[in-house]
């Protein structure tokens, strides 16, 4: 005899993704400088602009903006040297995770050709370049001329915003009291909310339930297990 169980719902991955445009970015105290100086090009201050600032901070969300206003085109950072090669710099470039894998001789050659075409170039990092450990001193000397500008770890108020946003991009109506505990309770960065807020809205496909606060505590314990697990 089959079991009277109710099986779960199998929620259909839908992949929603966060949106990339300007309209979908949220501003508060710990992005303005960032997002005044990107709504600002083309008159920036210097020809290499720096956003540092930690994991999950925006920083990425912010180099898509400006790419899509200024036409600019994304070069990885290690294999700076061989896309010169391949394609004369002709647009605005950004440079995602600048400090991550460098290749200086490059960087530097990158920052002399945009220069030398009157364009500028946007570079993101976790820190800011004097703490890259650059060997080569005439990159030292280029990086030093840029304009560095910190993002700090989400505030509650940019948390807060971001997942609401995220959940009403799903269709899903959730309580401000269980945004606020899960702002108070999650990693400072826009990543886990993310994160979050996925989870959530599996969970409550799956049990066929509101998101409540209880639930929200449950995908918090299952996170934090899972982090827990991984730093074994």
């Amino acid at each position: 005899m089959a079991g009277s169980d109710e099986p779960r719902q199998i929620p259909l991955d839908l992949s929603h993704r966060p949106g990339h445009s300007r309209d979908e970015l949220v501003v508060s105290d710990a992005n303005r400088q960032a997002v005044a100086l990107i709504d600002g090009w083309p008159d920036w201050p210097a020809t290499v602009v720096v956003l540092a600032g930690p994991a999950g901070s925006g920083k990425s969300h912010l180099a898509s903006i400006w790419a899509a206003s200024a036409n600019a085109v994304f070069v990885d950072p290690a294999a700076i040297e061989d896309w010169l090669e391949g394609a004369p710099l002709t647009h605005p470039v950004v440079i995602d995770d600048a400090d991550v894998d460098l290749d200086e001789h490059g960087l530097f050659h990158l920052i002399n050709a945009a220069r030398a075409a009157g364009t500028h170039m946007l570079l993101t990092s976790r820190r800011f370049p004097s703490a890259w450990g650059v060997r080569l001193p005439d990159l030292a000397s280029r990086l030093k001329a840029a304009a560095t500008v910190e993002i700090l770890e989400p505030d509650d108020h940019l948390l807060a915003a971001v997942v609401t946003k995220l959940f009403a991009d799903r269709q899903v109506e959730v309580e401000p009291h269980v945004v606020q505990f899960l702002v108070r309770r999650i990693e400072r960065s826009l990543s886990t909310a993310i994160d979050v807020v996925d989870r959530l809205d599996r969970m409550a496909l799956e049990q066929k339930s509101r998101i409540t606060r209880a639930l929200a505590a449950q995908a918090i314990n299952a996170m934090d297990r899972g982090q827990a697990e991984l730093d074994l």
